[in-house]
């Protein structure tokens, strides 16, 4: 499979007040982090186990958007600016979709992904 290539859209950075450089480094540092993890998942001889890492990464991407979409909400109900918390929630969703764009994994992340949901016992459209 190709590597993956994460970065940081210009949106998300220009949505940062003009002092927050040390947000924008973090930011970078963190999906350099996620970049390297994710292309070491890929990296596995065995497809399945690439892919069952991949989507274990997904998830915890997906649960850390849900934290920062909360936190969002909890700011301004006290008054605070939740341009940080906004941030980092935008941040997550672009990484999520990044890696759904790349041709050789959206299908196979898929694929991971309603068998985990079948494997648990959810089965759609069982209505209960």
């Amino acid at each position: 499979m190709d590597e993956l290539e994460l970065t940081i859209p210009e949106g998300i950075v220009d949505s940062l007040p003009a002092d927050s450089d040390d947000t924008k480094q973090d930011m970078g540092k963190a999906v350099a982090g996620w970049e390297r993890e994710l292309n070491a998942a890929l990296t596995v001889e065995n497809e399945d186990e690439a892919v069952s890492a991949v989507v274990d990464m997904i998830e915890h991407f997906q649960e850390r958007w849900e934290a920062y979409d909360e936190f969002v909400v909890e700011l301004r109900a006290w008054g605070q600016s939740p341009i940080y918390a906004m941030a980092w929630r935008d941040l997550h969703a672009a990484v999520l979709q990044q890696v759904y764009d790349h041709e050789d994994l959206a299908d196979r992340i898929d694929r991971e992904r309603n068998f985990r949901a079948v494997d648990d016992g959810i089965r759609p459209g069982s209505g209960g």
